[in-house]
């Protein structure tokens, strides 16, 4: 390697004195005194989600997740940035190839074989070093990483268009790299919301973080657009990093890492040196291998009871009961769907649902069967007096993944959400199977009863086909 390339090859810092210490020292005692005052924990995480504010707003959240990775015995460290001003411009991620990254406290290596092999990965990574040389999303991870684990080598990636799309394509790619490497770290760089009062903040963020949790980048997307249109007052954006996040979450699900879990949340207004006025968010996530909880029969029966209890209050009262979840899978943020019918007749008489996750699955369930029964628009509002007759079944449904065809559809397993030119709808699993439909007429009367389609749209390009799977259980 000549003088030039080695230069070339080696990042310097950009943010060093702004965003954290430039003096060694001083750097080195404020991330341990963060790290001394964050809990470790005994789960063992495959991705962090970690804020990238000046270490003085955001560094004790940031201490939360890097906790995680203490005395964990990692071999490589993925970052996933983003960059604040091009991020947008460009499909893809880019990747720093090879060299080393220099901070204040020394310079990191770059995992060049590690880097090669996501090169190789898939199309959808270049080798661009300078989408990230004026960028900090990624810099201000490092010193951290340094501290925690000293002599791991990095692989900084910058991804571009926060779409599901580029997400999906980038997440697959680093899947199939993961799956050959063990010991490796994927370390998510990202705030939260922007510039609205402390307690917007606290509310944006909360319903950010539970979209995440869900593990539904669709959900994320939803959640995006409803809190953008929802003029809170200066609220600039809820995730500045949702390309990142979006791409570990789907990471997440590829690689079994579907424990999710806040380890700490906190905003700007949250240290002397912010206020209350105008604040940014952060958030320490940590993605473990394993399952999310699963669902007992004791939590089952205790939902349709909380389904029967809301409907004879609320039809009567108009209030809620109130509930308390007696196990993490009840407080899961999940998407359901209630199903009311006629016990004599099986007839339909309501059934409505969420098609991404925004609640606990609770409180989803409370929510659900009140739309069911008094906002489904094919049928009057329901009576009190009508409930004694009702039978309710309830469908809890899995993160929706983008289909690569049609042809992925698997009548009585999945279910279907049809997307093209502005319309959509959605059929749950059970559905084809009640009516008899096979595979072809499935997805044909999905196009024209629910989304207001050519029955032969599903067949056409440009059309997106999201399928899901329910966990159905009923009185």
């Amino acid at each position: 390697m000549t003088a030039t390339q080695s230069a070339h090859s080696v990042r310097s810092p950009a943010v060093a004195g702004a965003f954290y210490p430039a003096n060694p020292a001083t750097l080195t005692q404020l991330i341990d005194g963060y790290l001394a005052k964050a809990e470790r924990l005994e789960t063992e995480p495959s991705i962090l989600i970690v804020p990238h504010a000046g270490y003085v707003f955001s560094g004790g959240v940031a201490a939360h997740s890097f906790k995680q990775a203490l005395d964990r015995g990692y071999e490589h460290v993925i970052i996933l940035g983003f960059n604040h001003g091009y991020a947008y411009s460009f499909d893809g991620a880019a990747v720093w190839p090879n060299g080393a990254w220099s901070t204040p406290l020394g310079e990191v290596p770059i995992d060049a074989p590690l880097a090669q092999a996501i090169l190789n990965a898939a199309p959808v990574f270049t080798s661009d070093r300078s989408i990230h040389l004026e960028e900090h999303s990624l810099e201000v991870e490092v010193p951290f990483i340094q501290r925690v684990l000293p002599g791991v080598p990095i692989v900084p990636i910058s991804i571009g268009k926060p779409t599901l799309e580029n997400a999906q394509a980038i997440a697959a790619g680093l899947a199939r790299v993961l799956h050959e490497t063990p010991r490796t770290l994927v370390v998510t760089s990202t705030d939260l919301s922007h510039y609205p009062r402390y307690q917007d903040a606290v509310q944006v963020d909360h319903s950010s973080i539970q979209a995440v949790i869900s593990l539904d980048p669709l959900a994320l997307e939803a959640w995006d657009e409803d809190a953008m249109s929802s003029r809170t007052a200066n609220l600039h954006t809820t995730m500045c990093g949702k390309g990142p996040v979006m791409v570990s979450m789907i990471l997440a699900r590829a690689i079994g890492a579907e424990q999710v879990r806040l380890l700490k949340y906190a905003n700007s207004g949250d240290v002397p040196e912010g206020e209350h006025g105008r604040v940014v968010g952060y958030a320490a996530i940590e993605f473990a291998m394993g399952q999310p909880p699963a669902l007992t029969d004791i939590d089952k029966t205790a939902l349709l009871k909380l389904a029967r209890a809301t409907l004879d209050e609320y039809l009567q009262t108009h209030t809620r009961p109130h509930f308390e979840p007696t196990s993490a899978a009840m407080e899961q943020p999940r998407a359901t769907f209630v199903t009311l019918r006629h016990k004599q007749t099986h007839d339909l008489r309501g059934c409505r649902g969420e098609v991404f996750a925004r609640y606990p699955l609770w409180e989803s369930v409370q929510r659900v069967s009140l739309l069911s029964a008094t906002d489904d628009p094919r049928f009057r509002p329901m009576s009190h007096a009508e409930l004694a007759d009702m039978h309710i079944e309830i469908s809890v449904l899995t993160p929706m993944r983008l289909a690569h065809g049609p042809e992925e559809v698997i009548v009585g397993q999945h279910g279907v959400m049809i997307r093209a030119g502005g319309h959509g709808g959605l059929f749950l699993p059970q559905v084809p199977q009640e009516q008899g439909w096979d595979h072809d007429e499935y997805l044909s009367t999905l196009c024209w009863m629910k989304a207001g389609l050519p029955a032969d749209a599903w067949r056409k390009p440009g059309t997106q086909l999201y399928i899901f799977e329910a966990e159905i259980f009923e009185e």
